[in-house]
């Protein structure tokens, strides 16, 4: 697979030029449209980039499973840290020039930049991944009901506790993520009233730093932990792999977010506390959008994912989660009742 590097920024500019350079070998092709063929997918990295053990890794493991399948060439390139909007914008034209079908923007970063530059390039279809206030005739809006795996962490929480008191760390204050919070936050009191959840965000819009910096997640996890919480649920990219190693540290649970945290290399030393992980299907959402370009028919519009077609779940990989029987009942049993629409899971706290 061929990739382009993270580039440090010196000015939009220069970093647009050296991205230029990099994709397409310093081309410089009109905007006009595609010249896109087929055979080629991108990928453009949220905060955090390829190594998160989380949201990146599994659109990462989408793209990789579509070049294995359908023979593609795929690229893959990294955010630079600061950057603003025109730096992505560049990154997408870039990937377009290049003849890349789809490039796909991995988060909601990406609607202002999609949106300036999908029109000029109607014959490829773009990816926004966690985002639908950017649409178009060529932009397929990939989401997920995240509140609704939140909600069986929450459920999870309130069944494993022994102290009464868990935690939710969220990266970054934004309404996605806030989504994540609220879904918890009604699992755990509709499962146990009593238990009490002690909430943190990491930074505030326009720092999106809570999302990349390890010891901020770590700090965090542990002041909850001082707090009295044996349960901490991190919906935070990379930063989240920081209150993972706290709670394992202190031998409480973790509960991991995006991918199948239990299951990462990266976090092998802590495997043993993360107790389940809130997954999102990133990684077929991904794979489908490809799939649709390469059978000709391309998605389009919005494209969610929730527990009936598991896109959103929670993760059976540690065998102590599984066999903790009236955990996964409770979990079960939830989950039926949420697909069924017994119980309306809030996407706002």
């Amino acid at each position: 697979m061929r990739r382009i590097t993270r580039i440090a920024t010196a000015g939009i500019a220069s970093a647009a030029l050296a991205l230029s350079v990099t994709a397409c070998g310093g081309g410089d092709s009109s905007d006009a449209g595609s010249d896109s063929n087929g055979g080629k997918a991108a990928i453009a990295y949220d905060i955090g980039g390829r190594g998160d053990q989380s949201f990146n890794d599994a659109a990462y493991a989408g793209l990789a499973k579509a070049e294995k399948d359908f023979g593609i060439e795929g690229t893959e390139a990294e955010p630079s840290e600061g950057e603003g909007d025109p730096d992505k914008v560049q990154r997408l034209t870039s990937l377009a020039r290049a003849g890349n079908n789809p490039v796909i923007g991995v988060g909601f970063a990406y609607a202002p930049a999609i949106a300036e530059v999908a029109p000029k390039f109607p014959d490829t279809t773009f990816g926004l991944i966690d985002d639908t206030s950017k649409t178009g005739k060529n932009i397929a809006n990939l989401v997920f009901n995240e509140e609704q795996g939140s909600y069986l962490a929450g459920v999870a929480a309130a069944k494993v506790t022994k102290s009464n008191t868990v935690g939710f760390i969220g990266g970054v204050e934004t309404p996605l993520i806030k989504k994540f919070e609220a879904g918890f936050v009604q699992g755990v009191k509709d499962t146990n009233k009593d238990v009490d959840v002690k909430v943190q965000y990491l930074t505030q819009p326009p720092d999106f730093g809570g999302f990349s910096k390890p010891d901020l997640g770590k700090a965090a996890a542990q002041g909850q932990i001082d707090a009295g919480a044996d349960v901490i649920y991190a919906a935070a990219g990379l930063a989240g792999s920081g209150s993972i190693e706290a709670a394992a540290k202190a031998d409480k649970w973790a509960i991991g977010v995006d991918s199948d945290q239990y299951n990462q290399s990266g976090l092998a030393a802590y495997k043993e506390r993360i107790l389940t992980s809130v997954t999102k299907n990133v990684s077929g959402a991904v794979y489908n959008l490809v799939k649709s370009v390469e059978d000709g028919k391309p998605q389009s519009g919005e494209i969610r994912y929730g527990l009936e077609d598991d896109g959103v779940g929670l993760a059976m990989s540690n065998p102590a989660f599984t066999e903790m029987k009236d955990v996964i009942t409770a979990v079960d049993q939830a989950k039926a009742d949420i697909i069924a629409g017994k119980i309306k899971v809030k996407t706002a706290p």
